[in-house]
């Protein structure tokens, strides 16, 4: 098979089934290789070309796909992840013999921004995770997502995979699957506790409003691919239904759907800031350390692979450190 088509197809069907990869993994994998296919199967007045042989792709071509990137004005962070896209791409086709050497190794990645991580002040996240209205079943299910996010730093990928079999009340912990599916445990305190209990007891509410699943049984010239196919959506409509946080209509919750919920209630505040979910990580991680708690269990609480990333806090705790000295040392300034 020369067809770049297919082996884009072949290599998401290798990462769900043999990698494990996440559905939104899949899905970021998906769209940064559409981008690739529209940029080499169309001229830039949008007119359709011949898809290039496999081999035909090189270090240039993949040079030439990041510099319409930058013209897009995409950020460096974007660019990077489209880069370690078709390097891994390249890598499976490389492997499967489809091209003698992966020409996106011998592309050099954008140097990256050094952005501290946002984060809140201790009395703005508590009006943010206190905002919801909890007399609604939808009330309910917001605050104990806030509290939930803030109380575990809880990537929102990770939060919307959580089953209800995740969490342990009784113990205060929650089973977590992070990035390449490593599992850890993270605790979480007793306002989140509260919060998820109250919403546990009145998830049933929205389950009820899923609609039925209609069986599709495959066509007869589908084979054994459309059975699988049939196979996978009963498995995806059973672990919907397991979901601890469910949408209005009883479905899983998406990553989209929880920052739409965070900006609404960011908007009730009467602040203007920017705020997005993952910016409860970064407040969980920068009050622990504040709080004196050390790198390494915060990497762990994180799921870090590296302990390099969770360093970002410490800047943002010497930050804190500098501003308490100047507002509160009597010398610390000339008038």
């Amino acid at each position: 098979m020369n067809n770049l088509r297919g082996w884009i197809e072949k290599y998401l069907t290798y990462l769900e089934f043999q990698r494990n990869a996440s559905p939104h993994t899949i899905r970021n994998y998906r769209s940064d290789l559409a981008q690739f296919y529209e940029y080499l199967t169309l001229t830039p007045e949008g007119e359709p070309r011949p898809e290039p042989d496999l081999e035909q792709i090189d270090n240039l071509t993949i040079r030439e796909f990041l510099g319409v990137l930058y013209k897009r004005q995409q950020r460096k962070t974007s660019v990077a992840r489209r880069l370690a896209t078709l390097r891994s791409f390249l890598n499976f086709l490389s492997a499967q013999g489809a091209i003698r050497t992966n020409p996106a190794k011998i592309v050099a990645s954008p140097r990256q921004e050094k952005r501290l991580p946002e984060y809140l002040m201790t009395d703005t996240v508590v009006s943010l995770v206190e905002a919801p209205e909890t007399s609604t079943s939808l009330g309910k299910r917001d605050r104990a997502i806030l509290e939930l996010l803030y109380a575990t730093g809880l990537r929102v990928s990770e939060l919307v995979g959580m089953d209800v079999g995740d969490i342990d009340l009784s113990e205060g912990l929650v089973r977590v699957l992070g990035k390449a599916r490593k599992e850890r445990l993270v605790p979480f305190g007793d306002k989140a506790r509260d919060a998820v209990e109250d919403y546990l007891r009145v998830r049933s509410e929205l389950l009820k409003r899923r609609p039925a699943l209609v069986p599709t049984p495959p066509r007869r010239e589908d084979g054994p691919q459309g059975e699988r196919r049939v196979a996978r959506r009963r498995r995806s409509s059973q672990t919907e239904a397991d979901a601890v946080f469910l949408n209005a209509r009883g479905g899983r919750l998406t990553t989209r759907s929880v920052g739409n919920i965070v900006d609404r209630y960011v908007g009730q505040l009467a602040q203007r800031m920017k705020v997005h979910p993952h910016t409860l990580r970064h407040t969980f991680a920068t009050h622990m350390l504040n709080a004196g708690a050390d790198l390494r269990s915060i990497q762990e609480l994180l799921g870090h692979e590296s302990l390099s990333t969770t360093q970002k806090y410490t800047h943002v705790s010497t930050e804190q450190l500098v501003r308490i000295y100047q507002a509160c040392h009597p010398r610390a300034r000339k008038n």
